[in-house]
C-alpha cells in the first residue's frame, strides 16, 4: 500500500484514507501493527458514511507508542498530520472569528464538500483551514472569489471544522433571512417609535430564524463557559458579547432589526412585557444545555438611545453542589466561616462589589444549612437562583414590598435562618438586628471594599455601636481572581515590587519559583481558566468589639483584626500565588490596598 508521501509525489490531489493513515502511523512508530489491524468492519462502514479517517482512528483511542500512557486522540492525530503534510496547525477559537465575514468567502455546500473553512479575511490574505491537506483543487475557486489575496492554508481538527461550518453558516443564514423579513432599520434609532414597533417585534420573535438565532446564542454561551450574555443595540449593528472568566469578548454583530427581534424573543421567554420598551424590566427563564444540564438565566433590560439593551446572567445550579474548598475557601478561613454560620442567632455579613461571588457564597452556605429540621427563608432583589430547599421571596418596590417589609413578614413565618439580599438602609438594618436579637441567624450582604469597612458602613446607616456588638458575628469580604491555566502555566520570575505590596509586613512563605500565564489553545491564549475566591474574614471577637465605637478609627480596627488572625484580601491572594494558582498582577487587579500592607 502506497504511503501518503508517495501518493502526494505521484498525484497532486489525494483524499486521506484510513489504510494509508494507518500505514504511515505504523511507519512513524506511533501505532502498533496489532492496533492497526484491529479496525473492524464497523469502522469501515463508518468510513463509507463520510467519517474523516482521523476520527475513525481516534474513536478507538489506540496507544501512542511514542508517548507511553497517552492515546492517539483526535488532537494528537491532527498534530501528527500537520507534521506529515508540513502545514501549520490551527485550533479554531470561535470567539476570535467574524463568522459574518468568513461565511461570505465560499458557500456552505462548497465548504462541506471540500472540508474547509475560512477563519479570517485580511487585506491581502485569506486564512483557510482544511481537513484534507493533500487536496488543493478548491484553491482556484477561492482565488477567483478573493482576487489579489494570498491563500494561507492550515490544518484543523476535522470534527471542529464540521461543527463550526454548520454553526457559522446556519447562524449566517438565519440572520440574513431574518434581516430580509425585518423592518426599516433607520426607524429603530427614533426613541419615540420604540413602543409603536412592539407588536411587530412580538410577531417577529416567533419567526423560525429568530428562534434559531436565540437557540444558537444560548447554546454557544453554555459551551464557552460564559457567565453573562450582553445584547447591546447600536446605530448600525448590534453587538453580542460574552463575559468569560470576568472578561468580555465580542462574539457576534447583528443587524438592528435582528437584534430587536432577538431581544423580543428573549423577553417573551422570560415572561416580560414585549410591548414595553421605555422602562427597565427583569425576567428569568430556565433551559437546558445540549447534555440536558439545567441552567437558569436572569434577564434584565435597559432602554438606551438605540433600543433595548439586555443582559442575561447565567446561573449553573450545580455550583451549589460545590464545596467551599472548590470555591477557594479552605483551611482556617473555612473553619472560621463555618463557626460563624453555625451560630443559632446573630448576623453574618458578606461584602464585596457586584460580581465578586457573594451570591455563590450565600447560596452555598444556605444549601448546607438547609436541612429538614431548619426553616430557611430569603428576601432577594431579584431571586438569583430558585432553590427548592429555601423559601424565597422577591422584593416588589411597585407594591411597596422592600427588604425591611420582607424581613418583617418573614419574622412571622417561624424562620430559623433568614437571608437578606442586601442591607441598603437603616430600616433594613434595624429589622435584621431585630431578627438576630429574637433568636434568628441572619445572613446578608453589604457593598464595601473590605471587611472592617462594613462596621463603618453600618454606623453610617445609623446603627448604634452597642447593637453591632450584640448582633454581628463576623464579616467576610471577597473577590474573584482568575486562576492560571493548568495546561500552559510556566515558571516565572518573582516580581519583588509586587511582592512587597502583597506581603509586607505580614509575609508568607514563598516557594523558590512562581508561575506566570503563557496562553494555549485550552485557555484561548489568555493564560487563565476559571476563577476562585480570595477571602478576608473578620470574626467579631471581644477585642474587636472594643474598637466598635461611634467614632471608630478604621485603621486601628484593621490592625486589631490582623492581630486577631484576619488575613487581608491581598494576603489571601498571596497564598494562592504561592500555591501556583494565580499571579501577582491578578491579585493586585481585584484586591484593594488596605493602607496597612
Amino acid at each position: 500500500m502506497m504511503s501518503l508521501q508517495e501518493a502526494r509525489a505521484n498525484k497532486p490531489d489525494i483524499t486521506l484514507n484510513l489504510r494509508s493513515l494507518l500505514n504511515d502511523l505504523v511507519a512513524d512508530g506511533r501505532l502498533s501493527v496489532k492496533d492497526a489491524d484491529q479496525f473492524s468492519l464497523k469502522t469501515r462502514l463508518k468510513e463509507q458514511l463520510k467519517w474523516h479517517p482521523l476520527e475513525l482512528i481516534a474513536e478507538d483511542l489506540p496507544e501512542d507508542l511514542q508517548n507511553p500512557g497517552r492515546s492517539l486522540d483526535l488532537e494528537a492525530l491532527t498534530l501528527w498530520l500537520c507534521e506529515k503534510a508540513d502545514q501549520p496547525y490551527k485550533r479554531i477559537d470561535p470567539l476570535k472569528i467574524d463568522s459574518q465575514v468568513v461565511t461570505k468567502v465560499m458557500s456552505a455546500e462548497f465548504a462541506r464538500r471540500h472540508q474547509i473553512l475560512a477563519l479570517d479575511v485580511l487585506d491581502d490574505e485569506v486564512i483557510i483551514v482544511s481537513a484534507q491537506p493533500y487536496v488543493s483543487a478548491w484553491e482556484a475557486t477561492i482565488s477567483q472569489s478573493q482576487p489579489g489575496k494570498v491563500i494561507t492554508r492550515m490544518i484543523a481538527n476535522p470534527a471542529d471544522i464540521r461543527r463550526y461550518t454548520t454553526e457559522f453558516y446556519t447562524m449566517a443564514r438565519s440572520v440574513n433571512q431574518a434581516t430580509a423579513q425585518g423592518i426599516n432599520a433607520s426607524s429603530l434609532t427614533n426613541l419615540e417609535q420604540m413602543l409603536e414597533l412592539g407588536q411587530l417585534d412580538a410577531m417577529e420573535a416567533n419567526d423560525t430564524h429568530i428562534v434559531n438565532i436565540v437557540d444558537w446564542l444560548l447554546g454557544y454561551a453554555f459551551t464557552q463557559r460564559a457567565s453573562d450574555i450582553h445584547l447591546e443595540p447600536r446605530r448600525d449593528k448590534g453587538r453580542v458579547r460574552f463575559r468569560i472568566d470576568g472578561v468580555l469578548h465580542l462574539v457576534y454583530e447583528l443587524p438592528p432589526t435582528v437584534m430587536t427581534a432577538v431581544t423580543s424573543r428573549l423577553k417573551t421567554l422570560g415572561r416580560m412585557d414585549v410591548a414595553e420598551k421605555r422602562r427597565p424590566q427583569d425576567g428569568r427563564l430556565k433551559t437546558k444545555t445540549q447534555d440536558a444540564h439545567e441552567v437558569e438565566l436572569r434577564l434584565s433590560t435597559l432602554p438606551t438611545a438605540h433600543g433595548e439593551k439586555m443582559v442575561m446572567r447565567i446561573f449553573d445550579p450545580d455550583i451549589l453542589l460545590k464545596t467551599f474548598e472548590q470555591l477557594g475557601l479552605a483551611n482556617e478561613d473555612y473553619n472560621r466561616w463555618e463557626s460563624m454560620v453555625r451560630n443559632p442567632n446573630g448576623i453574618v455579613l458578606v461584602t464585596g462589589p457586584t460580581g465578586s461571588g457573594k451570591t455563590t457564597t450565600l447560596y452555598t452556605s444556605l444549601k448546607q444549612l438547609a436541612t429538614d429540621d431548619v426553616n430557611v427563608c430569603t428576601i432577594e432583589d431579584p431571586i438569583e437562583m430558585v432553590e427548592p430547599s429555601f423559601n424565597q421571596m422577591q422584593v416588589q418596590p411597585n407594591i411597596d414590598l422592600h427588604f425591611a417589609d420582607g424581613v418583617r413578614a418573614l419574622l412571622r413565618q417561624d424562620p430559623d435562618i433568614i437571608m437578606v439580599g442586601e442591607i441598603r438602609d437603616l430600616e433594613t438594618a434595624e429589622m435584621a438586628i431585630q431578627a438576630a436579637l429574637t433568636g434568628h441567624l441572619v445572613i446578608s450582604t453589604l457593598h464595601t471594599n473590605d471587611a472592617p469597612s462594613a462596621i463603618t458602613r453600618l454606623l453610617e446607616l445609623g446603627v448604634a455601636p452597642y447593637l453591632i456588638k450584640a448582633t454581628v458575628l463576623g464579616i467576610m469580604a471577597q473577590r474573584l481572581v482568575r486562576t492560571l491555566c493548568k495546561h500552559c502555566k510556566a515558571p516565572g520570575e518573582i516580581d519583588e515590587d509586587g511582592w512587597k505590596v502583597v506581603t509586607t509586613p505580614w509575609k508568607v512563605k514563598l516557594p523558590a519559583q512562581m508561575y506566570k500565564p503563557v496562553g494555549c489553545l485550552e485557555c484561548r491564549d489568555t493564560g487563565f481558566m476559571g476563577r476562585e475566591g480570595i477571602y478576608e474574614l473578620l470574626p467579631m471577637s471581644d477585642i474587636i468589639k472594643t474598637h466598635v465605637t461611634a467614632d471608630v478609627q478604621i485603621g486601628k480596627l484593621r490592625m486589631a483584626a490582623m492581630k486577631e488572625g484576619m488575613k487581608t484580601l491581598r494576603l489571601s491572594g498571596a497564598q494562592k500565588i504561592a500555591a501556583g494558582e494565580t499571579t501577582v498582577a491578578e491579585v493586585l487587579r481585584v484586591a484593594p490596598f488596605s493602607g496597612t500592607e
